[in-house]
């Protein structure tokens, strides 16, 4: 009826509700509880009760809550849940600043400013798009597994980059970074899709790092220490609305 509530599934009530499972986790959640279901059968409850509660563990770690995401076109929202830990200045992805075999550099290679969000095993590890528009990159770099708190994870740790460019000519990259503990980033995306913002584009299993390298022209929204929500926190904004169609939004 006019004038509902509705929630970002359409439905006329907004109410809490019990995260789904991403469909990346339930294999594991399946092995974890056979495994469990096994040890309290053959050795008895005191060995099934750690493992009843691993595999809870488990299927909490790959928990897929529904976000509403911020509608506005200077806004970039936050790709991953988690801690901010680092905000400065720095080059862009060496990988994004050279020539890519079309006569031009996908980035410019100035400094700018970098925000990086450390994700603990408890936070969720589905990220998200921080803008809509056509994935122009999807660039996986193999590498260590330091700590993934660390400024040097940047550019020592396996990582994969990813460029969105917007129909304004907007581009946003972020990288996803493996860490101690994460072994493993999966992606759902590939060049050439079309995304919304707040689009779930991927995951790093088990506690890892995001980099998101703000365009000029955008100031940060986020603080150093402060706990973020991704597809829905502000990290950043645009200076001015960007110009569509020569009108300005």
């Amino acid at each position: 009826m006019p004038g509902d509530i509705l929630d970002n599934q359409g439905r006329g009530e907004a109410s809490w509700q019990w995260p789904s499972i991403h469909r990346e986790g339930r294999k594991f959640g399946a092995i974890a509880g056979v495994v469990a279901l096994a040890a309290w059968i053959l050795l008895g409850p005191w060995f099934g009760w750690p493992l009843a509660v691993l595999t809870l563990c488990v299927l909490a770690f790959f928990r897929d809550p529904v976000r509403v995401t911020p509608q506005s076109d200077r806004a970039i929202i936050a790709p991953a849940d988690g801690l901010v830990t680092l905000i400065g200045k720095v080059a862009p992805p060496r990988e994004l600043t050279v020539d890519d075999g079309t006569g031009s550099a996908p980035l410019s290679a100035e400094p700018v400013t970098r925000i990086s969000i450390f994700m603990s095993v408890f936070d969720v590890h589905i990220n998200r798009a921080p803008i809509g528009g056509t994935v122009q990159r999807v660039i996986y770099i193999p590498g260590k597994f330091v700590n993934a708190d660390l400024d040097k994870a940047s550019e020592e740790n396996e990582r994969q980059h990813i460029l969105i460019e917007r129909g304004d000519g907007l581009r946003i990259c972020f990288t996803q970074i493996a860490g101690l503990v994460a072994r493993r980033i999966v992606p759902f995306i590939k060049p050439g899709d079309i995304i919304a913002p707040g689009q779930r584009i991927g995951l790093i299993r088990f506690g890892s790092r995001v980099d998101v390298y703000l365009p000029a022209g955008t100031e940060p929204k986020v603080l150093m220490g402060q706990k973020i929500v991704a597809g829905e926190t502000v990290l950043a904004e645009l200076a001015s609305a960007p110009l569509i169609e020569g009108v300005a939004q």
